[in-house]
């Protein structure tokens, strides 16, 4: 960042400082700065990859299935949220029946029900309807690709189906926020009737409808202003009592530099900051902000190419660029602000299925698999990685690639980073490798999270999920994954289903499709003021049950 553009973001947190400053002395508000560049979509699917959904999707709205974020002991798993309980039909396994909570109202007041979520569905996968929203596609229908209607079967009961047999589809709901039907028709209404196209009419009404947001959620949209800030107040008639909210107001601030975000928790500008520099940790510390911390289900990677040319489609290169890495010295470099991976999940998570292939620091394997090859100081490989400057899990990402560059030359590669803004980058992670937005790049820095089945693994290798569906950028296929993938889908128990997904986590170690180089622990540093802050093993966090003393 330009240090005019540093100086005039931090001195519009200042003044933000103070108008919230003085809402203080009657209010307790919370302050946070976040890693993202813009304020995450607020009209019921957000962008800004899952920092959004941490922001302004599970404060603002519910899903029919919820994460756990109650424990920092035990990882999250799936728990009732707006559905009390669900199954699939024994008979036809493409078919879901879920009953939901009774007496839950948005908050403009109008009731959630079955055909609320028929709603829901619809703004995302169908075309026809007067309210689909092509801008809320991506983000969400990439993350549960299988599902295709809803229907009400009465006031509380609905049927979701699916084209094939999915057994990750209650974990994949997670990220269906339920936006008010009723709130957006007001707004639709009032649409001026100048406006005659009827597309145009519905992206008017979605606009006012962000500004102005009703979900069923612990807060409620309060104040908008975009790149600039978002707040959110206390939904006091919240249906989850456990998690009615003790703070009064939350103030959301994009700052997406670490050094901004960290002078502006040392300047009391804010409460909480993600991913602060790690080189100021002691320092926080020391003026008494408290550090939070937890080994996440996350991974900071190099996704690679596998399209005509790729330098990447030899698996002794795959191989040699994870023995190249000496991730104990990058652990240092960040001040210990991560873990170091040996595959998408960890040994002994029920996934890990013992592959044959070790990750690990191991510099003269790596030089003679790429001496093999046919590659040496004199004839180096290059290699091309788009990443961003900052960004929703992607922790330090210009310090870490240029550790990455220099590391990877004792390894006879020749890495060249091109880096983007953060939207543009995740945008490209579903256009893939092939799409002129990916700029000549051969790898895609992007996180993900491994808490599903399906983000963990799936969409970056199914044959199924190649761009633009999901998330496989590379165009990675191999007709035995899709198998292995298929065995994990269809088992509905959950020991069989480990054991399915345990084979395709060791597959998809032994053919590294990765550059596996961090998993995040989440820092964050936060006010001693900040109470009842419980850091989940998840990529998310719950402000409801926080409070300001």
């Amino acid at each position: 960042m330009k240090r005019t553009g540093l100086r005039a973001l931090l001195l519009g947190v200042v003044a933000l400082a103070g108008v919230v400053g003085t809402a203080a002395a009657q209010e307790r508000v919370l302050r946070i700065g976040m890693t993202a560049a813009d304020i995450p979509r607020t009209l019921g699917q957000p962008d800004q990859g899952f920092e959004g959904n941490r922001f302004t999707g599970i404060p603002l709205y519910d899903a029919l299935t919820h994460w756990d974020l109650s424990k920092a002991d035990q990882a999250s798993v799936v728990i009732p949220g707006l559905a009390t309980e669900w199954a699939v039909d024994a008979n036809d396994r493409t078919k879901w029946v879920f009953r939901l909570r009774p007496g839950v109202r948005f908050h403009d007041g109008s009731p959630f029900n079955a055909a609320a979520v028929v709603w829901n569905v619809q703004k995302v996968l169908d075309q026809n309807a007067p309210h689909f929203d092509q801008s809320q596609v991506g983000v969400t229908v990439s993350r549960m690709p299988t599902l295709r209607s809803a229907r009400a079967i009465d006031e509380l009961t609905v049927e979701l189906t699916t084209s094939e047999p999915d057994s990750f589809l209650p974990i994949n709901l997670t990220n269906l926020f339920m936006a008010s039907p009723a709130h957006w028709q007001a707004k639709f209404n009032a649409v001026p009737a100048s406006v005659t196209d009827p597309r145009a009419r519905a992206q008017q009404a979605w606009a006012a409808f962000a500004a102005d947001p009703s979900g069923t959620g612990p807060f409620r949209g309060a104040r908008f202003v975009p790149r600039e800030r978002f707040e959110m107040t206390a939904n006091r008639d919240y249906w989850d009592a456990a998690r009615r909210p003790q703070i009064d107001r939350v103030v959301l601030l994009p700052i997406p530099e670490a050094n901004a975000r960290t002078a502006a928790l040392l300047g009391n500008q804010v409460d909480w900051i993600e991913a602060p520099a790690p080189d100021a940790v002691p320092q926080i510390t020391r003026r008494g902000f408290v550090m939070y911390q937890n080994a996440q289900p996350h991974v900071w990677p190099w996704q690679f190419s596998f399209v005509e040319g790729s330098p990447w489609l030899d698996r002794r290169v795959r191989h040699a660029a994870n023995l190249c890495v000496n991730r104990e010295e990058m652990k240092q470099l960040l001040g210990g602000l991560m873990e170091t991976p040996r595959g998408s999940v960890p040994p002994g998570h029920p996934w890990w299925g013992n592959p044959s292939f070790n990750i690990r620091y191991d510099l003269p394997e790596a030089q003679r698999l790429m001496r093999e090859a046919g590659h040496s100081p004199q004839r180096l490989l290059q290699v091309r990685v788009l990443t961003s400057a900052s960004g929703s899990g992607q922790m330090q990402p210009v310090v870490m690639n240029e550790f990455l560059q220099q590391a990877l030359r004792e390894c006879y590669f020749d890495v060249q980073l091109e880096v983007g803004e953060w939207n543009a980058v995740f945008t490209n992670w579903r256009e893939g490798a092939r799409h002129p937005n990916a700029r000549g790049a051969n790898a895609i820095n992007v996180t993900f999270a491994t808490m599903d089945p399906f983000f963990a693994m799936v969409r970056f290798v199914s044959s199924a999920t190649q761009p633009p569906v999901s998330n496989n950028w590379g165009h990675f296929v191999n007709p035995e994954f899709d198998q292995l993938i298929a065995a994990a889908r269809t088992t509905f128990d959950a020991a069989g289903r480990d054991a399915a997904l345990a084979r395709l986590h060791a597959r998809i170690v032994e053919e590294a499709p990765f550059l596996w180089v961090a998993h995040d622990v989440g820092p964050r540093a936060m006010s001693a003021r900040v109470k009842g802050v419980v850091q989940p093993r998840s990529w998310f966090i719950d402000i409801a049950t926080m409070r300001i003393e």
